[in-house]
């Protein structure tokens, strides 16, 4: 099937599976898949400014679905995600500037910079998260050994992280205005630092594409303190409507295709319900032990679209 905004020449079937694929995903961990979608439409041919805007269309509608999914299950904090909201628009419109710039130097540069630093993100965050949630484990089964382990034991022991301790730092810093997040469980956290979170999240997302849940969610854990489930639910309804923009900022610079988007939407609509049901049946660091190797997957399809050249011809 052509289509005529990108000049790409893609199987419809190939679309719907990786919309499918992502939507499970997205809807489990609470990101939007570009660190997958982005790089499974730069390998068959679509140009990296393209990739960006296009997956933000198409994450949209299926976060929709998820964030609602997430939603029924108490999994979404409301405020929060207004909050993130205004942070991330501001990213997002700074990443589409950084874009819009590149394209001067021509499609080659714009597919290498945004690819490189595409490949350097999704291995640092993949190394960490995996890093910190073998340690996190480590140290369950090492409380679960311990007197004190049995007493602790039950919801807030199986979200604990071995670096909660960076959250408790981050509740001390008092910059007015400071505010409670009741369904996160936060007694007081300065609004600043929520607001740092969302505009480098937005950054990335309107710079590499997708709601940047990759950045997102593990912040919100490891920064702010966020149990994993309500991170997952609070980033996909966040990414509604931050994508949104995104997608808007980012078609109006000629940077979205919205066939091959609606396309995807047909499968990432299914694949959402499933991976946000699914989250009720595992506790945070499985979750997050689980996230390690797709963004190495990503990578890795980025890497090969780079070497072989085949989205610069």
């Amino acid at each position: 099937m052509d289509f005529l905004i990108s000049h790409a020449h893609i199987s419809p079937v190939y679309l719907i599976i990786t919309g499918f694929i992502i939507g499970i995903l997205g809807g489990f961990f609470g990101v939007g898949g570009s660190f997958l979608a982005g790089p499974a439409l730069f390998a068959v041919g679509v140009p990296m400014n393209l990739v960006v805007g296009t997956d933000l269309a198409h994450i949209v509608g299926k976060s929709i679905v998820a964030a609602k999914k997430h939603r029924a299950l108490g999994n979404v904090d409301l405020k929060l995600g207004f909050i993130m909201v205004i942070g991330t628009i501001a990213g997002v419109e700074v990443g589409a500037q950084i874009i819009e710039h590149l394209k001067d130097l021509g499609r080659g540069t714009v597919d290498k910079v945004i690819g490189i630093t595409f490949v350097i993100v999704l291995i640092s965050i993949s190394g960490f998260v995996g890093w910190e949630s073998w340690q996190t484990l480590k140290m369950q089964r090492r409380n679960k050994k311990s007197k004190k382990g049995t007493a602790t034991k039950g919801a807030a022991q199986q979200d604990e992280s071995a670096f909660d301790h960076i959250a408790k730092r981050i509740h001390k810093i008092n910059i007015p205005p400071m505010i409670k997040l009741r369904a996160s469980g936060i007694q007081e956290i300065s609004l600043w630092a929520i607001l740092g979170v969302s505009f480098v999240g937005g950054v990335f997302s309107g710079f590499l594409g997708g709601g940047a849940g990759y950045i997102r969610m593990p912040a919100m854990v490891y920064l702010l303190g966020v149990p994993t489930h309500v991170a997952v639910g609070t980033d996909l309804f966040e990414v509604v409507i931050s994508a949104s923009y995104g997608t808007f900022t980012h078609a109006i610079k000629g940077n979205v295709d919205i066939m091959i988007a609606l396309v995807m939407h047909t499968g990432a609509a299914i694949g959402a319900q499933i991976g946000a049901t699914a989250t009720q049946y595992f506790h945070g660091p499985k979750i997050r032990l689980a996230f390690v190797p797709l963004p190495l997957i990503g990578a890795v399809i980025v890497i090969y679209g780079l070497l072989s050249g085949t989205t610069m011809k």
